[in-house]
């Protein structure tokens, strides 16, 4: 595969949650907001990039009986970089994401590309996986997040958007309707990727 198609392949084809439906905790509990969908869906990006650099770097010098908890310090670095910096710069959204930055940890998406791919491939084709499936993540929780806030309190982004008779649906910002949101992004997908086929 190119390297573009590296990249490429998060956003659709392989989208971490779409597709594959990993990192659904996160993805599910955080999508309530547009707001924490960005801060959340950059927190993974910065992390997936870097850890998977530095994992692809370090391939050749990692013994490989110990390469998952080497992959786990490398991982939980880069974590607290984004979980000190979203601290202090930006503490509203920390507060709001709470315990989820420090579990990116344990994303299984992370961990996943680090020793299915970063342990595998060049530094270059490591950068672009981690790019591709951090924007399709990030992509993934902005739509349901625009789904849920559109619907569930007449927002985007905290700007209100609702239309005159407009009446929230609160099950939507709840974790109920993070599930129905999924369900039905995840069956029109499916539909659509029959249709084409």
């Amino acid at each position: 595969m190119s390297v573009v198609g590296e990249f490429t392949k998060g956003i659709y084809k392989e989208n971490p949650v779409f597709k594959q439906a990993l990192g659904l905790c996160p993805t599910l509990a955080v999508s309530n907001s547009v707001q924490n969908a960005v801060g959340m869906g950059v927190a993974m990006t910065f992390v997936l990039v870097m850890s998977n650099i530095i994992v692809s770097l370090i391939r050749g010098f990692v013994p490989k009986k110990i390469r998952i908890p080497i992959y786990i310090v490398v991982i939980a670095t880069f974590v607290t970089i984004v979980d000190l910096s979203m601290a202090g710069f930006a503490p509203a959204l920390h507060k709001a994401l709470g315990i989820f930055v420090p579990l990116i940890v344990v994303n299984c998406i992370i961990l996943g590309r680090a020793e299915a791919f970063a342990g595998r491939n060049t530094v270059v084709r490591s950068l672009m996986d981690g790019l591709g499936m951090g924007l399709g993540f990030t992509l993934a929780l902005l739509v349901l997040a625009t789904f849920r806030e559109t619907l569930g309190n007449g927002t985007f982004y905290g700007l209100p958007v609702h239309w005159k008779g407009f009446e929230p649906m609160l099950i939507m910002i709840l974790p109920p309707g993070a599930f129905l949101t999924i369900g039905l992004v995840l069956g029109t997908m499916n539909w659509w990727d029959r249709r084409r086929a």
